[in-house]
């Protein structure tokens, strides 16, 4: 994914449809220096995860 895009998913009041490992997610915050993105799955929302913007889909 592509990293301004992560951002405005991450800003805004809109649920996007990204997936993660196939599993849908929500983008908390995204990390320029690392080009990745704390995560968490919708059915989890307690457990986060940072991983690298280029594991994002946007469908």
């Amino acid at each position: 994914m592509n990293k301004q895009r992560a951002k405005e998913i991450a800003t805004s009041l809109i649920m996007a449809n990204v997936t993660y490992n196939g599993d849908r997610v929500y983008i908390e915050q995204v990390n320029d220096n690392k080009d990745t993105a704390s995560i968490h799955l919708i059915n989890q929302p307690g457990n986060s995860l940072e991983v690298s913007l280029n594991n994002l889909i946007e469908h």
